[in-house]
């Protein structure tokens, strides 16, 4: 599977998505964490929101950045659980060109260790939407940092062996 590697590292264009009905950007810790490690680990943030969990807004935006052909990644933070408010799932899986199985069930099988058997609450789940990989993760900075630590921040290097995400999203206009 080595092929699917390159031995330099390539930055990508990662926008972050907030879903809140009671947090403003200057409270979201999560999409923060998210935007300081992304960047730290060599990315570039192309954009950044903070919206309420309702399914059409979800899909409003995420339809923008899909067909936007320099955005590669999307990071959502939020509405993966099982209130009703939780329509993050609801929103974005019938966006998906194709699922990501092996995304919710990773982060599930770490997060068991942090969490027990509350961690089959969380719907955390990805995919890919016209070459945009799309990630999503619970609300909480300790899931963020849960999922980009154990799980992102490799799959988001084109350098990670023996196999990698970066060769599978799209390429910017000019590249």
């Amino acid at each position: 599977m080595g092929h699917c590697t390159t031995s330099k590292f390539v930055p990508l264009n990662i926008a972050v998505l907030t879903l809140s009905d009671s947090r403003d950007l200057s409270r979201d810790t999560s999409g923060q964490f998210l935007e300081d490690n992304l960047i730290e680990a060599g990315h570039n943030l192309i954009d950044r929101k903070l919206i309420k969990d309702d399914k059409y807004q979800i899909r409003s935006v995420l339809s923008q950045w899909i067909a936007n052909d320099e955005v590669q990644v999307i990071i959502t933070t939020g509405g993966t659980g099982f209130t009703a408010r939780d329509n993050t799932p609801d929103a974005v899986k019938p966006l998906f060109d194709r699922e990501i199985e092996g995304f919710g069930e990773l982060f599930r099988h770490i997060t068991f260790t942090e969490l027990g058997t509350s961690t089959v609450q969380s719907r955390a789940l990805g995919g890919f939407a016209n070459q945009t990989a799309i990630f999503c993760l619970p609300g909480s900075t300790g899931a963020c940092r849960t999922g980009w630590t154990k799980i992102l921040k490799e799959q988001l290097d084109a350098t990670h062996r023996p196999c990698n995400f970066v060769m599978h999203v799209k390429k910017p206009v000019g590249e």
